[in-house]
């Protein structure tokens, strides 16, 4: 008489697409939290730019919209140069961070919704994989996006900087990778993509507002202006504002780098401790 074989241990569904069972997803759910992964972080990008490249209109959105925005602000200030120069330089570190706000959030919102986030969540995948990959593929395309945008707006419309054009670039590239962060974080907190949408006013509206683009923050009321050092924005308009007026890099270049940087830290870290397993 044979020895009784023991079940054959089967893979979740989800390796091969498909969607994993109730048992399937409760084991992994129980399981301790795995260590952060080079090659799952980079699998999870892959798979994020290859959704992209079936969206043409979102590339279009996160490429092609920045260098229209400035082509236009150029010729708002046809004219007054000096004014396109200190407008254009501040709007070249805001416009990335706020598309890719706008299309994190919604993108990560929609893998929420339709349960691709439940299963990817259900495989030998850690929160900080995934958050990485997103934050990896997102930062990929705004490396492209900011090349773009910085090209255009000096060699194309004559944005005159008295520091090095790879400066603003370097900052540009802070601020759209600080627009990632934010939009993983809150899209937690929305429900649906029309939610999703109404956190871009709530959330980077006031910055805009005090980030020192209108008024110079030293002349607004002193609680406004308190609550403009805290807000990410503000560094990205100082940083820019650094490389418009000093040839080199200053130390309140840094600092403002180093607040912008610190913000999609702290706000990817928020994002992974606000990540649900099990979509509401």
């Amino acid at each position: 008489m044979s020895a009784q074989q023991p079940p054959a241990t089967t893979l979740p569904q989800t390796l091969s697409g498909g969607t994993p069972s109730r048992h399937s997803l409760t084991r992994h759910e129980t399981r301790a939290p795995r260590a952060f992964s080079v090659s799952r972080t980079l699998a999870t990008a892959l798979r994020v730019l290859r959704q992209l490249g079936h969206d043409p209109r979102t590339i279009a959105l996160m490429l092609v919209v920045p260098c229209l925005l400035l082509a236009v602000l150029s010729w708002v200030y046809d004219g007054k140069q000096r004014t396109f120069d200190q407008v254009g330089a501040s709007l070249l570190g805001i416009f990335p961070l706020i598309l890719m706000f706008l299309v994190t959030s919604i993108a990560t919102l929609r893998e929420r919704t339709s349960g691709t986030l439940e299963r990817l969540l259900s495989m030998p995948l850690g929160k900080a994989d995934l958050l990485g990959g997103y934050a990896l593929a997102f930062g990929g395309v705004a490396v492209v996006q900011a090349c773009l945008a910085t090209g255009l707006a000096v060699w194309g419309l004559g944005l005159d900087v008295v520091g090095s054009p790879w400066l603003l670039l370097v900052i540009a590239l802070a601020d759209a990778f600080l627009g990632i962060a934010l939009g993983l974080f809150v899209s937690a907190f929305a429900a649906s993509e029309f939610q999703a949408v109404q956190f871009m006013p709530a959330v980077l509206l006031p910055q805009l507002l005090m980030c020192g683009l209108l008024v110079p923050r030293d002349t607004m009321q002193p609680v406004l202006s308190a609550v403009s050092d805290v807000l990410p924005m503000s560094y990205a308009v100082d940083g820019m504002t650094q490389v418009l007026q000093h040839t080199g890099v200053t130390g309140d270049f840094v600092r403002d780098l180093a607040g912008v940087a610190a913000c999609a830290l702290l706000a990817l870290a928020l994002g992974a401790a606000t990540l649900r397993r099990r979509t509401a």
